[in-house]
C-alpha cells in the first residue's frame, strides 16, 4: 500500500497552535527571527510576539544590504520567513512571567521567492537535487571547542580554563560543569545529546548531539555554537570555534558522518552484507566523489587562514587526500558500524564553517561520485602520516590544500562552487574569501618582525 505524503497545510496548523501555546504558557514576550550571512554568522531581528501571524506569513523585512555577501543597496529589501520546526524558547530568557523565544529562518526576496543568497536556500537545493533521485541526506557532526578565561573587560585571554586532557573527569576538567549546564540548556530547547567530553588539547571540549537530515542539522550546529557561547559567557569565560587557537595544540575539528537514506528502498544506501567491507557499490562511488572534489570544497569545509594550521601532521587532523575503512590518519574513514548506521566520515572540516555551504558541498560532491559512478582508489590502511614524501607519491596520495589562497585557486578551477552555490553566492563567496586572503598575505605579523628586524 502507498503512503500518503502528509498535509504540508495541517502539519503547518498543527505546528503553528502548538507555538500558540508555547508563547501563551510561558509567557513569550519577544520572538528573535535568526539567519545567518555568507560566513554562517548568526543574525536576528527581534520582534513581539503579539506580531506572530506576520512573521509566519513572512512579512518580515529588513535591508539586505547590510549583511555580508547579501544584496546591492540599490536591492536592499529582504524578508525573514521562519521555520517553524525551529522554534524554541530559550532557556537562560525565562523569568517568572516572561520569556524570549526563536525561529531560524530562510530569506525571501519582496516576491516571496527564495533569495539566491540564502545559505539555508542553498542547503535546501542540495537536499532537493538528492531527493530527486530517491535519497534523503543524514548529517552527523562533531563540533569540538575551547574555553578561554577572560580579563576585566570580557575580552578573551590566551589563558585556557583547564589543564585537562582526553577523557579526563573532574577535577582536572574544570569545563565539566560549563558543559553540563550546555547539555541541560539543549536539551530544553530539544536536542538530543549523545555524549559531552573534555577533548585531546587542554581547555579543548565537545558535546555530540544526535544526526538528523542536512537542513535539520545544519540548523542544529548553528543554534549549538550560539548556545556553547552564551553559557560560557555566562560563567565568564569565551568559548571559541576557531580551528587553531594555540600552537602546539590539537586544533578544533567538525568531524561530518554523512549517509544517504534510499527512500524507495527503504535503507541505508552505503550498506551491502554481502561486501567484505558491508560497503555498497554507492558507498564507494560516495567516497570517490569526495576524494575527487575535496580540494574545491574545502574552502567551504575549512574557511579561514587559520584553518589551515591545524591540517599540519602530528595533531590528528588529515593533510592527505585517502580513505580507510578505520584509519584515523586518513582524510575519509568508515566508522565500524554497519547496517543502518553505515556512514562516512569526512576529517577536515572545522567548525568555523558555515554548515549550510559545507554540507551541501560534501553531499553535492559525493552524490557526483554516485552519479558519474566514479571508482574509489586503494584504501590506504598504513599509518600515512608516517610515510616519507617518495611513499605518498609512489601510492598517489595527495595532500589537501596547505593555504586558504591554495583552496580559493582549487574552488575557482573546481566544478563543485558553482553548482552547490550558484553563480551568484560563488561570486560573493570568493570576493569574501580572496579580500581574507589578500590581507594576510600582505599584513607583516609579530613573527616576522620577531624574525628578522634584528637580523637583517
Amino acid at each position: 500500500m502507498a503512503t500518503l505524503a502528509p498535509d504540508r497545510t495541517k502539519v503547518h496548523k498543527t505546528n503553528l497552535e502548538m507555538i500558540k501555546d508555547q508563547i501563551e504558557k510561558r509567557h513569550v514576550e519577544l520572538l528573535h527571527l535568526q539567519f545567518v550571512d555568507i560566513e554562517g554568522s548568526l543574525k536576528q531581528v527581534t520582534v513581539t510576539s503579539e506580531q506572530l501571524g506576520d512573521v509566519v506569513e513572512g512579512k518580515t523585512m529588513f535591508d539586505g544590504s547590510s549583511i555580508k555577501g547579501f544584496t546591492p543597496i540599490n536591492k536592499s529589501d529582504l524578508y525573514l520567513l521562519p521555520d517553524l520546526n525551529t522554534f524554541a524558547v530559550l532557556p537562560w530568557t525565562e523569568e517568572d512571567g516572561y520569556a524570549e523565544a526563536r525561529f531560524l529562518c530562510s530569506v525571501t526576496n519582496p516576491d516571496g521567492t527564495p533569495f539566491e543568497g540564502d545559505p539555508r536556500t542553498i542547503l535546501k537545493n542540495t537536499v532537493d537535487k538528492a531527493n530527486e533521485k530517491n535519497f534523503s541526506i543524514q548529517v552527523g557532526p562533531e563540533l569540538e571547542f575551547f574555553l578561554f578565561e577572560t580579563d576585566a573587560k570580557g575580552d578573551p585571554t590566551n589563558r585556557v580554563a583547564d589543564q585537562g586532557g582526553y577523557f579526563e573527569p573532574a577535577p582536572y576538567d574544570l569545563g565539566e560543569k560549563v558543559r553540563l549546564e550546555i547539555y541541560r540548556t539543549l536539551k530544553k530547547m530539544g536536542f538530543v545529546i549523545e555524549a559531552s567530553h573534555h577533548e585531546v588539547a587542554i581547555g579543548q571540549h565537545e558535546i555530540n548531539f544526535k544526526y538528523a537530515d542536512a537542513l535539520t542539522t545544519a540548523d542544529n550546529a548553528t543554534t549549538f555554537k550560539w548556545v556553547v557561547k552564551t553559557i560560557a559567557q555566562q560563567f565568564g569565560l569565551r568559548a571559541t570555534f576557531m580551528p587553531k587557537p594555540i600552537f602546539g595544540e590539537n586544533g578544533n575539528g567538525m568531524h561530518v558522518n554523512i549517509s544517504l537514506f534510499d527512500q524507495k528502498a527503504g535503507k541505508n544506501a552505503f550498506f551491502d552484507e554481502k561486501d567484505s567491507r558491508q560497503l555498497s557499490e554507492e558507498a564507494y562511488q560516495f567516497i570517490a566523489g569526495l576524494l575527487t572534489h575535496v580540494s574545491s570544497f574545502a574552502v567551504f569545509t575549512n574557511p579561514l587562514v587559520n584553518s589551515y594550521k591545524r591540517l599540519v601532521p602530528g595533531y590528528e587532523a588529515p593533510c592527505y587526500i585517502a580513505w580507510s575503512a578505520s584509519n584515523r590518519s586518513a582524510l575519509v574513514r568508515i566508522p565500524a558500524t554497519r547496517g543502518a548506521g553505515t556512514r562516512v566520515e569526512i576529517r577536515c572540516p572545522d567548525p568555523s564553517a558555515n554548515p549550510y555551504y559545507a554540507f551541501a558541498a560534501i553531499a553535492q560532491s559525493g552524490m557526483n561520485g554516485i552519479e558519474k559512478e566514479m571508482n574509489a582508489p586503494a584504501e590506504i590502511v598504513d599509518d600515512i602520516f608516517s610515510m616519507d614524501d617518495d611513499e605518498r607519491i609512489l601510492r598517489g596520495i595527495q595532500n589537501l590544500p596547505t593555504t586558504l589562497g591554495e583552496s580559493i585557486r582549487a574552488l575557482v578551477d573546481g566544478e563543485i562552487g558553482k553548482q552547490v552555490l550558484g553563480e551568484y553566492a560563488l561570486k560573493e563567496y570568493l570576493s569574501l574569501k580572496q579580500e581574507e586572503w589578500n590581507s594576510y598575505r600582505t599584513a607583516v605579523t609579530d613573527w616576522e618582525l620577531a624574525s628578522y628586524q634584528s637580523k637583517f
